[in-house]
């Protein structure tokens, strides 16, 4: 069954992505030059929060709600700040394509991840629990997805 469930969280995370690339096909809305400017910057920030969530994690990284087995608990670098960084940088990235291609499916899109990541999260959590002793504090003390709000 949790092997189900796992299929169906990466099924869905990789409909959310070919949505994200999708978006920007979608007509697109007149926005100020400034806001296009603000969605490239995130587009960046989000591709960097990404980039060393993955560095950071390593062979740990598992597409999977449940850890890899050998896998090891990370909580140095950018998983210092924010117990899902990865997740955060592909939600600040989307928010910031769909804003550079002036896409307010885009920005639905960016939205849907939150939602999705949200509850991902919170899935893959109940495994790190079980798996590390440490999850526990760590969750305590550093946030889901924004340093000290989220």
């Amino acid at each position: 069954m949790a092997e189900t469930r796992g299929t169906i969280w990466f099924v869905a995370q990789f409909a959310l992505f070919v949505a994200i690339l999708l978006a920007p096909f979608f007509p697109q809305r007149e926005f100020p030059f400034w806001l296009r400017a603000v969605g490239a910057i995130t587009l960046l920030c989000g591709v960097v929060i990404a980039v060393r969530g993955y560095q950071t994690l390593g062979s740990s990284h598992s597409p999977w709600t449940n850890p890899i087995e050998g896998g090891r608990f990370v909580s140095t670098g950018i998983y210092s700040y924010v117990r899902h960084p990865i997740y955060s940088g592909w939600i600040i990235g989307s928010l910031g394509l769909a804003l550079l291609t002036r896409s307010l499916v885009g920005v639905g899109v960016a939205a849907a991840l939150l939602v999705f990541y949200d509850l991902k999260s919170r899935e893959e959590e109940k495994w790190l629990i079980a798996r590390y002793t440490d999850y526990p504090a760590y969750m305590s003390r550093v946030k889901r997805f924004v340093p000290y709000l989220y």
